[in-house]
């Protein structure tokens, strides 16, 4: 079973006080074999990535690092200080194939439009879904990566609809009220005078539920909250934009860990 906690509660929404470096997420990308035994979850929240792999623009097979270990870093401390959430603060990495990945509720994954999933890990990830874990999705853009996106993701889901967040959903109210959705631009992007890359000019929250109506799958479309999180100290990126990403991201995992 996808382990879950009862709704923590808000303690503070001011400025991110962040600390010092406390350490970094160990697990490393190999061409073959499983990564390394993941011990078991040492807190009630671990911010887990998941490792794929990928043609993506990072290198061949280094998408899904992107934005690490700062995002984590980052967010993981704003979670902490934020709300009543027992967090470990390191995160995790680790495979879709890993016994391991049903010790956490909430996932994520970067840059999905050049994602490449094995038989195995659609399988692993078709049933992590039923049993109740959540997949947040994030920094993608434009026609082609959706593309890539979707490809794999009809394997995981053949028959369940991709559908636009409603306004009035939960995990868009389950903690902060995100009433205005803005684009979340990668910091690259910031001081061009845009928010968007390739031809996604419009951001899109959308989703994938089960039988019962639970979100399942987060889509953060033509948006890049992982930057936002990763460059949360520094002063050229925006704070009202790492302050949205936090607040979506946050939503996301009460919700992830409540449903």
């Amino acid at each position: 079973m996808i382990r879950k906690i009862t709704p923590p509660i808000l303690i503070g929404a001011g400025t991110l006080v962040l600390a010092l470096w406390a350490g970094l997420v160990t697990a490393q990308w190999d061409d073959g074999g499983s990564s390394d035994e993941l011990d078991q979850p040492s807190a009630e929240f671990s911010f887990a990535r998941v490792m794929y792999y990928s043609t993506g623009r990072q290198g061949y097979g280094r998408s899904w690092r992107t934005d690490w270990p700062d995002a984590e870093y980052h967010f993981s401390r704003g979670i902490e200080r934020l709300t009543r959430i027992d967090v470990d603060t390191d995160g995790k990495v680790l495979r879709l194939t890993d016994d391991a990945l049903f010790d956490y509720p909430w996932i994520y994954a970067v840059e999905v439009g050049s994602w490449t999933l094995t038989n195995a890990e659609i399988l692993r990830l078709r049933e992590y879904l039923n049993r109740g874990g959540f997949l947040m999705v994030d920094d993608f853009h434009g026609t082609e990566e959706w593309a890539g996106f979707i490809y794999f993701m009809r394997q995981v889901f053949p028959n369940r609809p991709i559908v636009e967040l409603e306004d009035s959903h939960e995990v868009l109210h389950v903690l902060y009220d995100l009433d205005q959705r803005i684009q979340i631009p990668g910091r690259h992007i910031v001081g061009s005078g845009r928010t968007w890359e390739r031809d996604g000019i419009t951001p899109h929250w959308r989703g994938i539920y089960d039988d019962q109506g639970r979100l399942m799958v987060a889509i953060n479309f033509n948006m890049d909250m992982g930057d936002a999180w990763e460059h949360a100290d520094d002063p050229w990126y925006p704070e009202p934009m790492t302050g949205l990403a936090y607040r979506f991201g946050i939503n996301y995992i009460i919700y992830a860990m409540t449903h």
